[in-house]
């Protein structure tokens, strides 16, 4: 070992002890898993805190689901854990899994696996393993394939997972090859665990994951939608988009993402409107006051997906995207419905991509009161988010111009809280119920009051609040215009 690269493997040494003496700290303030490992040893059988748990605790952020592996099969786990537990579920029994909670804490306790794959729907076969140390080589990463056996706090890795997480690096304890052969959502899973860790995927990895993107075809939409939710919401959504496009990933669920690298900024600010897409995202997150919101970070994605549709190229040059909100709201609620999101989430992003272009041209002085009505009564209970992603859409590098967007949207929402002050913005309602439009027109429940109550809620929108007089005299009025009453 040559005298430069000594001090560096003491440092690893040392990284290395305290990781491990973190580990046991941080199992020694949570009796409740050195108590189930007593247990498991009285009745003769193994348990260790692995995956997650044993990465998360290591990057000091062990939190209260925990995980465990054993050689006791799910009716002897059940045996053991009887009259300890709070509460026991068996919802995962068929993958050899057994969850119970105790002192505030979620336990599931799985076999060893040593599962295999049945090639086609890529679902496991679940067969029970026999050892530790095969159960840790059929995990997906190495960071995920470390172990603490208890109660005694003895460390296993036997594939490198320490180092990698001092390096920051995700990498397979098999050959990347046969990872993602055995699941091809691993391949998802890199690009979730390098957004949400801030990691960068191993070379080897990196190749595996582009020549086999076409893989992932044979994974079902929920389990790819999972996948991709978790990566949206991490701490840098970034690093794993990027590294979604760059292996070919994305293309394969997600091919809008993709098409935006063919397309110029309007503008012409943005090497692309993917960048411009990113930047979004990156903004949006930036105004996150706690935790993700998914429906945020989402519609940013996606709020220029119809431009490639849309393009056209002026006689002066110019490139322009008219209408790409519309296109994008279409395209945006039947990829989301292919990914199998629920119906309500689809309709809030959907919602929010065909609103985003909707505030570019108050600058101009053109909004009158009732336009401001419009925007607040059209988005609705989005509006917080709406303010959110047009502030966030804001890219140029023109400082004055970004200033001045800036400026013009405070005063929008001046503007909005000057008016919801004097109005019930909020509930933008005809001054008129139901009950009242079948009363003075003398209808029973129908078609009618309902275009009588379109009516006056346009007149609401238009004019502001009407008193009970006034908005009577416009009832009867429009009955008249429609012929329902002489």
């Amino acid at each position: 070992m040559s005298e430069a690269s000594a001090p560096h493997a003491a440092d690893r040494r040392e990284l290395t002890a305290a990781q491990r003496n973190a580990v046991a700290e941080l199992l020694r303030v949570s009796p409740v898993a050195d108590e189930l490992g007593r247990r498991f040893v009285r009745a003769g059988h193994e348990l260790h805190l692995v995956g997650g748990s044993v990465r998360d605790a290591l990057l000091g952020r062990l939190g209260d689901d925990l995980d465990f592996c054993t050689d006791a099969h799910p009716d002897e786990t059940l045996r053991i854990i009887k009259g300890w537990a709070e509460s026991i579920w068996e919802t995962g029994r068929e993958f050899g899994t057994i969850g119970a909670q105790r002192d505030g804490l979620r336990l599931e306790i799985t076999t060893f696996r040593a599962e295999s794959y049945d090639q086609v729907t890529r679902n496991p076969v679940v067969v029970y393993g026999t050892s530790l140390d095969e159960d840790l080589k059929r995990r997906d990463f190495t960071i995920n394939a470390m172990a603490v056996s208890l109660p005694e706090h003895r460390f296993t890795d036997p594939h490198g997972g320490l180092a990698d997480l001092s390096a920051k690096v995700i990498r397979t304890p098999s050959t990347p090859g046969e990872s993602f052969g055995d699941d091809p959502l691993r391949m998802l899973r890199a690009a979730r665990f390098a957004a949400q860790l801030r990691f960068a995927v191993h070379p080897d990895v990196h190749v595996a994951m582009t020549e086999m993107a076409a893989d992932l075809d044979r994974i079902t939409a929920e389990r790819i939608r999972d996948e991709f939710t978790k990566l949206l919401c991490g701490a840098d959504p970034i690093t794993g988009l990027r590294l979604l496009v760059d292996t070919g990933l994305a293309e394969r669920f997600l091919p809008e993402l993709t098409g935006l690298k063919l397309e110029i900024d309007e503008h012409a600010q943005h090497k692309d409107v993917y960048e411009h897409t990113l930047t979004v995202v990156e903004n949006a997150v930036s105004y996150e006051e706690e935790g993700c919101d998914f429906i945020l970070r989402m519609a940013a994605l996606l709020h220029d997906v119809g431009k490639p549709a849309t393009k056209a190229v002026g006689s002066d040059g110019r490139v322009s995207f008219h209408h790409h909100e519309v296109v994008g709201a279409r395209l945006t609620k039947a990829r989301m419905k292919a990914m199998r999101y629920p119906k309500e989430v689809t309709a809030k992003v959907t919602a929010l991509v065909a609103l985003h272009l909707r505030f570019y041209g108050y600058g101009r002085g053109e909004w009158t009161d009732s336009a401001v009505r419009r925007y607040v009564a059209d988005a609705g209970d989005l509006l917080p988010r709406l303010h959110k992603l047009t502030r966030s859409d804001c890219t140029t590098r023109n400082r004055r111009k970004a200033a001045q967007l800036a400026a013009d949207y405070d005063a929008l929402e001046d503007r909005i809280a000057r008016i919801a002050a004097e109005e019930d913005l909020a509930r933008v309602r005809p001054d008129l119920d139901g009950n009242a439009i079948m009363e003075l027109l003398g209808v029973p429940p129908g078609p009618v009051v309902g275009r009588a109550w379109k009516h006056l809620k346009e007149q609401r929108l238009e004019h502001g609040p009407l008193d009970r007089d006034a908005a009577e005299a416009e009832l009867l009025r429009w009955a008249r215009a429609e012929g329902l009453i002489s």
